[in-house]
């Protein structure tokens, strides 16, 4: 069904998260990595997004990436004012290893 919608309305930031979930919650992390990741190149203030494509990553192992993404994300969430995502975020960034 988001696959109909999605074809219908590339751009639509919540039917392209939902499935990225979807896609993360089954262990496809690659595929819902690349779903967030356009969910952020046409939603760039789509908080959401940086902050499960964070939380992937760290799941994937893969720190760096999440690091920069976590970032980004705090950044997304101080354009939109949402401070509670900011500071959600930054929690995670600040757990991550040196």
């Amino acid at each position: 069904m988001l696959k109909d919608v999605l074809r219908e309305n590339p751009n639509d930031a919540f039917a392209r998260y939902g499935l990225a979930m979807e896609y993360a919650k089954s262990g496809n992390i690659e595929t819902a990595l690349d779903e967030f990741k356009k969910i952020i190149i046409a939603n760039p203030d789509y908080t959401p997004a940086y902050q499960m494509a964070g939380q992937t990553l760290v799941t994937a192992g893969r720190l760096e990436e999440a690091r920069k993404m976590f970032e980004g994300g705090i950044q997304s969430a101080q354009r939109a004012g949402n401070q509670h995502a900011a500071d959600e975020m930054q929690g995670m960034l600040d757990e991550l290893p040196v």
